[in-house]
This record gives C-alpha cells, sequence and structure tokens, in this order.
C-alpha cells in the first residue's frame, strides 16, 4: 500500500536532514541580517540636521549650493534630494514627479534580501514540523517493530527527542528571521517618510520662488 511506502521510506530518511536544512537556513539569515544591518548603518541619515542644512544652503545659494550640501548625503535622503535638485529648473510639478518616482527607485535597493527573512520567517516552523513528524513516525515504527526493553525504549525515546528538536530549531530560524524583517521594514518606512519630508522642503522652496517670481512679473 501506499501508506506502508511512505512510512517506509521516511522512517529511512529519517529527519537529520531536515535540522541540517534548518540549520543551513539560519546560516542564511544571520548573514542577511548582517549585511542589511551593515547597510542601514552606512545609509543612516539624521534627517533633522540634513533638513536644517539643505534650508539654508537654498536659501543663502540656491541649487547649487544645496548640491554641495546633498554630496555628503548617503541613502535614500541623498539619492532623492539630488534628483529633485537635478528637476529644480522644470517647476513644481516636475519636481514632485520626480520625488515619488526617485524614493520607489530608491526602496528597491532598501528592500533588497527582506523577502528572504520573510520566507524564512512563514516557511521554517513547517520546515521543523516536517522533521517532528518524521521523528514521531520513527518512534511508533519502533514501537510496532517488537523490540523490548531498553532497546524499544531508547529507540523511541531518541526519535522522539529528534522530533522535538526539529520543531525548535525551526522556530529559532523563525522568531529572529521575523523580528529582523519587521524591524527593517519599520525603518525602511520611515525612512521614506524622512526623505518625503526633507523633499517637500525643496518643494516648498521652490514654490516660495515660483510665487515671488509672479509677483514681481505682475508688478512690471
Amino acid at each position: 500500500m501506499l501508506t506502508d511506502s511512505l512510512l517506509h521510506f521516511f522512517e529511512e530518511l529519517g529527519a537529520e536532514w531536515v535540522l541540517w536544512l534548518l540549520v543551513g537556513l539560519g546560516g542564511l539569515a544571520i548573514v542577511v541580517i548582517i549585511e542589511r544591518t551593515l547597510f542601514f548603518r552606512r545609509t543612516w541619515v539624521d534627517s533633522t540636521k540634513v533638513s536644517r542644512e539643505l534650508v539654508e544652503a537654498l536659501r543663502t545659494g540656491g541649487a547649487e549650493k544645496a548640491r554641495g550640501v546633498l554630496a555628503r548625503v548617503p541613502g535614500m535622503p541623498g539619492g532623492v534630494l539630488a534628483a529633485a535638485l537635478d528637476a529644480y529648473e522644470h517647476g513644481v510639478e516636475a519636481v514632485e514627479e520626480v520625488i515619488y518616482g526617485a524614493i520607489a527607485q530608491e526602496r528597491v535597493g532598501y528592500d533588497r534580501f527582506l523577502p528572504v527573512l520573510g520566507t524564512l520567517g512563514s516557511s521554517a516552523p513547517f520546515i521543523g514540523l516536517m522533521g517532528t513528524v518524521i521523528g514521531i513516525l520513527t518512534a511508533f515504527s519502533a514501537l510496532g517493530s517488537g523490540l523490548e526493553g531498553n532497546v524499544l525504549k531508547t529507540e523511541v525515546m531518541s526519535s522522539i527527542g529528534e522530533a522535538l528538536v526539529a520543531t525548535a530549531v525551526g522556530l529559532a530560524v523563525a522568531i529572529p528571521s521575523v523580528v529582523a524583517y519587521n524591524a527593517f521594514k519599520s525603518r525602511i518606512k520611515a525612512m521614506s517618510a524622512n526623505t518625503e519630508g526633507m523633499a517637500r522642503l525643496v518643494l516648498a522652496h521652490l514654490k516660495s520662488e515660483s510665487a515671488r517670481a509672479e509677483a514681481a512679473n505682475g508688478r512690471r
């Protein structure tokens, strides 16, 4: 019967391969978490300080001086604000569209590798559960094998222990992955909001200049 064939297959397969797979996935999660942590640290920006310097540069020297400020601003804010200044001469509507387009492009780099953490967070418990099921099947098989005494006890306990370890390792991989995924997503959301806020300052300054130019033309 198919059930007996599958049962024999899983008994022969064992649950140890599941543990090795989870260990490998755990290593992958650690690598991604470290890489993303270093990336976010490298691209961190003090938005309050940059906003203050940017507004001062726009007021005293215009777009050219503002570009000098942005030359030392890394990550999403630097890229988005530089794109906004490049479109500065094309008017308010152009700058506004450029801001949203640049933020969307910059987010691609920030979201890099995060799907790996999301996938591990959702799938690792099920992989561990598969190891658990295989271990339980092996334990039941030992109970029906005709073994007795300490030999039976050792075989059953070993299989159950292997099953529980698979569950524990699956959770050990999933929990940090989910925590890191949510933390990084929250950081990206905050970074996008801060970048949009700084870009709005550029937009406000441009609107102010346009209003002054229109008023001057009206007086003529």
